[in-house]
């Protein structure tokens, strides 16, 4: 069953690029006592998260600091060396965004937004969604219809429901 409003964030490892290499942030460290905007995407470099999804959370992102959010969150079932790569090819490392590998699709799994698309040689990703998280609660919830679309889940959308 996929995760809703008013559930709790299951406890995941992520990993990153850190100054020394790869590292493995727990997901409770960034959401405890903490509001989050967190967002997960298809793919990293893929056309509508590279050219629409992550951009609206760059526009939006000094909106959200205005309205009490911590920190910006993106997730993709990628790895962290990608992650890194996309990170500074959209801006949205230097904008102060956090970029996550979900490297083997545990979380994504996890709370039911996993989706095979064989066409494109998706498999085992994440559906497009976006979520208001507050000390490790999901208080708002956009999933979008279509991997395709950035209708519901992008920053302005999820900025209007907070």
């Amino acid at each position: 069953m996929a995760i809703t409003t008013g559930d709790t964030l299951p406890d995941a490892t992520f990993s990153r690029i850190g100054a020394e290499g790869p590292e493995q942030v727990d997901l409770s460290s960034l959401t405890k006592g903490r509001k989050v905007a967190l967002f997960a995407v298809p793919g990293a470099f893929t056309p509508t998260c590279h050219s629409a999804h992550v951009p609206s959370f760059i526009r939006t992102k000094d909106d959200f600091a205005a309205k009490g959010v911590d920190e910006i969150i993106c997730i993709a079932v990628n790895d962290p060396f990608v992650m890194k790569a996309w990170g500074e090819a959209t801006g949205a490392t230097e904008a102060g965004l956090t970029l996550l590998a979900d490297g083997t699709g545990a979380f994504t799994k996890s709370i039911g937004m996993d989706f095979d698309a064989p066409p494109v040689g998706l498999m085992g990703r994440s559906k497009r969604y976006a979520m208001l998280v507050e000390d490790g609660k999901v208080s708002v919830l956009h999933t979008e219809e279509s991997p395709g679309t950035c209708d519901v889940s992008g920053g302005e959308a999820l900025l209007a429901a907070i």
